[in-house]
């Protein structure tokens, strides 16, 4: 993420006086609402799908990830690449290439 975007919402957050609500507890439980919104763009139909409002759900996801991100003090770099080592570890691609299970039934 840009550097002046992620300034952009800290501005947004601090201009509102809303940092005082937003505890990990908190922004985690945001995090799952706005998620919940953007299944629900997809409810009825996969195929048949507002672009605009996935688009706005999915940015009220990223936002409240970054919140909770700025809030830990956390390097978003760093936590993804951890996490992408553990997933390549454990969905090794001679096992995992083309298959859905999980990996401990793989």
């Amino acid at each position: 993420m840009r550097e002046e975007t992620k300034e952009r919402i800290r501005k947004f957050t601090s201009d509102r006086d809303w940092d005082q609500f937003h505890s990990p507890e908190n922004l985690a439980k945001s995090i799952v609402i706005e998620a919940a919104e953007l299944l629900e763009c997809f409810q009825w139909n996969g195929n048949d799908f507002n672009l605009q409002n996935v688009k706005d759900e999915l940015a009220d996801v990223m936002v409240y990830c970054y919140d909770m991100i700025d809030k830990l003090n956390l390097d978003e770099d760093e936590i993804i690449n951890d996490k992408m080592a553990q997933n390549e570890a454990k969905y090794p691609i001679e096992k995992s290439k083309s298959s859905s299970k999980k990996y401990t039934e793989l």
